[in-house]
């Protein structure tokens, strides 16, 4: 029965989105061409050239000498063995959702168990610096210093929650990792199809494949994007975000601003375009918006995660609670560098009162009520166990 209603759910969600891609099809076509505008212009140029840097680390033993050199820290930080600060420092590098893809690689090589990789998943998974400083600070804030911010709250934010889901796994027990022989015995066996191999392919084999997957990928990220501006254009079309955005405001919180956060909760670079141009006093309710956004990564970035690890049967239950809470770290550390930090300070001083300019607490309020949400839900529902082994 359960499975049945399932299947219908889908068959009329589905059904519906069809119907609603011919009825609105004059706003879903400029939807569709403002997503690969979106695309070509700024994920292509940020993401493609690290994607194919990335396959081709793959074919060198750069997991395994990272492994040997920060296993020190890794293992008391984060709980999980030191290979694992391959996808974090090349998932920090490359952007969405590159760190997904290593954390996956990882596990598959059996060098993390199922539960490291699924950790390993909710804090290797990040925006890369080119996006973050170069599309978001430069390109839609025009100022570097708003890309240099927001990189390092996201920094913080994604090695908190790395060290907090780790702090939770050593009270949980469960799985072991395999030992490095044991480990070092199954590469060998592995090697030539999984990339961590000690003697490479020829150049011209290693390349084209690198190239072939990457592109694989950021057409898959394409789709992502196009399919949300298409799903954004019609909930518009169907009053859906304004009626939420009406709701809210009974809380004083500005249609506007409603409005940016359900885009971007639903597409990550729909929502911090609009998060960017977002018409406010201050503009660090802006930057604290787009730090939230990029903390969380959007429920688009979550499906890629979740066609990337469905083949491996990996969980994103870890992902997806770990991702809102960066969200909300970035957020409130970003907030705390703009009230601190002088140099961060870019709202344009003024002798009225505005209740805005409280950033601390209204991050502080927000922050404890998602918490406190968070707590209720994870008791409400046992078959989550967020944080215990499989």
């Amino acid at each position: 029965m359960r499975n049945f209603l399932k299947r219908s759910v889908l068959t009329i969600a589905f059904t519906c989105f069809l119907i609603f891609l011919v009825v609105f099809s004059k706003n879903n076509l400029t939807a569709t061409k403002n997503g690969l505008i979106l695309w070509t212009n700024s994920i292509i140029p940020s993401i493609f050239p690290f994607l194919i840097a990335t396959e081709l680390l793959n074919y060198t033993n750069i997991a395994k000498l990272l492994g040997k050199l920060l296993k020190n820290v890794m293992k008391p930080l984060f709980n999980i063995p030191g290979e694992g600060a391959y996808a974090l420092i090349m998932g920090l590098i490359s952007g969405y959702p590159v760190g997904a893809k290593i954390a996956l690689d990882l596990y598959e090589n059996n060098i993390c168990t199922k539960s490291e990789a699924e950790r390993m998943l909710s804090f290797t998974n990040n925006s890369g610096p080119l996006f973050i400083i170069g599309t978001v600070g430069i390109l839609l804030f025009g100022n570097s210093l708003v890309g240099i911010l927001l990189l390092l709250t996201h920094i913080l934010s994604c090695t908190t929650i790395g060290i907090i889901m780790g702090i939770c796994s050593r009270f949980t027990g469960g799985k072991v990792a395999k030992s490095s022989k044991e480990r070092n015995s199954q590469l060998i066996q592995r090697c030539v199809t999984t990339g961590y191999s000690e003697t490479m392919p020829d150049l011209g084999t290693i390349l084209n494949s690198s190239i072939r997957k990457s592109i694989s990928t950021i057409l898959q990220i394409g789709g992502f994007i196009v399919l949300f501006s298409v799903i954004i254009s019609i909930l518009n079309n169907l009053n859906i975000i304004d009626y939420i955005s009406l709701f809210m405001e009974n809380f004083f919180v500005p249609k506007d601003f409603t409005k940016c956060l359900i885009s971007g909760i639903l597409e990550l670079t729909n929502g911090i375009n609009l998060s960017a141009n977002l018409q406010v006093k201050n503009i660090s309710i802006n930057i604290i918006l787009c730090a939230f956004l990029l903390g969380f990564g959007s429920i688009s970035v979550l499906l890629q995660v979740l066609s990337i690890v469905s083949s491996a049967h990996l969980s994103i239950k870890k992902y997806t609670i770990g991702k809102l809470f960066q969200g909300l770290f970035a957020a409130l550390y970003t907030a705390l560098f703009i009230e601190f930090v002088p140099i961060f300070k870019l709202d344009i001083p003024s002798t009225e009162y505005d209740p805005n300019t409280n950033l601390i607490t209204i991050s502080l309020i927000i922050l404890s009520f998602i918490v406190a949400l968070g707590i209720l839900l994870l008791k409400s529902n046992h078959k989550m166990n967020i944080f215990k082994y499989n």
